[in-house]
C-alpha cells in the first residue's frame, strides 16, 4: 500500500561508509561513524547504523504504543518503556541481515491486556511495518 509521507528527512553519508560520517541536511545532527570491533573495526563511542536503528525503533514503537493505547482506551502506566536491541550478522544466503528484539515494560498492566496492546502497536509502528517481511522481531512484554 502506498504511503503519502507527511514528514521527510534527508541524511548524507560521507567518507568510508561505516567508518565515515553521516549528517542530516538540516544540520541538526552530524555523527562520526565507527565500525564495531565485532565487525572488524576499532569500536569505540562512534555511532553505527545498528545504534541509530535501535534509537529510532525504540522511540517510534513507544510513540505507536501511545497511539494504540488511545485507540483502545488503555491508560499507559507511568514508567512505560521500550528497549530495542538490534543485531547484525551474516545471512546463510549471503550478505548481511539484522535481528531485532523489543522489551516492552508496562508496569502494572494485566498480562493479557499488555500483550494485546503490543500486538496492536506492531500494526501501527512504521518501523515494525517496514521490517515485518524480512525480520522476525522478538517481543517481550512485561507488566
Amino acid at each position: 500500500m502506498p504511503v503519502e509521507a507527511k514528514y521527510k528527512t534527508t541524511a548524507t553519508a560521507t567518507g568510508g561508509g561505516r567508518d565515515g560520517r553521516t549528517a542530516l541536511a538540516d544540520g541538526s545532527m552530524d555523527l562520526q561513524l565507527t565500525v564495531p570491533k565485532e565487525l572488524g573495526g576499532p569500536g569505540g563511542d562512534g555511532a553505527n547504523p545498528e545504534k541509530l536503528f535501535a534509537l529510532g525503533y525504540s522511540a517510534c514503537f513507544l510513540g505507536a504504543l501511545r497511539v494504540a493505547a488511545g485507540q483502545t482506551k488503555t491508560k499507559l502506566p507511568e514508567g512505560t518503556t521500550v528497549t530495542a536491541t538490534i543485531g547484525i550478522g551474516p545471512r546463510s544466503e549471503g550478505g548481511f541481515g539484522i535481528t531485532a528484539a523489543l522489551d516492552v515494560l508496562l508496569p502494572g498492566l494485566a498480562e493479557a491486556e499488555a500483550k494485546q496492546l503490543v500486538e496492536t502497536t506492531h500494526g501501527i509502528c512504521p518501523y515494525s511495518n517496514a521490517i515485518k517481511a524480512s525480520v522476525d522481531v522478538v517481543t517481550t512484554t512485561r507488566g
